[in-house]
């Protein structure tokens, strides 16, 4: 008798210790991502702030949540693909913004280009077409 098949997971979601859970937000609300929830402790001790958020973006999903220690993102050894319809109109209008992007670059997976990113705290993201 064989064992059943796995039962495949529903979806695959992203939690990113962040060193500041405001600036943190606003990075990636500028990216298109909109905070759907989130959660304080609410204690007589705390000063209100969330600790944790689940933002959406398109189809794509991401939790923070406030590091208990230093983020040291290098150590983390994960790259977040961001995909958008025309990455060469997202690159400029970012560049044209101020945000530190990194040249674009042509792989044999990405023909219309891809470029990197840094959050905050040093998470890299990669940016490319869909």
């Amino acid at each position: 008798m064989s064992a059943p098949p796995p039962v495949p997971p529903r979806n695959l979601v992203a939690m990113l210790q962040v060193a500041d859970m405001a600036r943190s937000l606003a990075f990636y609300s500028r990216l298109g991502f909109e905070l759907r929830n989130t959660h304080a402790p609410g204690g007589a001790d705390d000063d209100g702030a969330p600790v944790w958020a689940w933002l959406e973006g398109g189809a794509g999903q991401l939790m923070l949540t406030k590091a208990s220690e230093s983020v040291d993102a290098g150590k983390q050894g994960i790259l977040f693909y961001l995909y958008f319809d025309d990455i060469a109109v997202v690159h400029a209008r970012l560049g044209a913004e101020g945000w530190p992007v990194g040249p674009m670059s042509h792989p044999f997976y990405c023909p219309r280009g891809e470029f990197p990113l840094a959050d905050p705290d040093g998470y890299r993201l990669m940016l490319t077409h869909t």
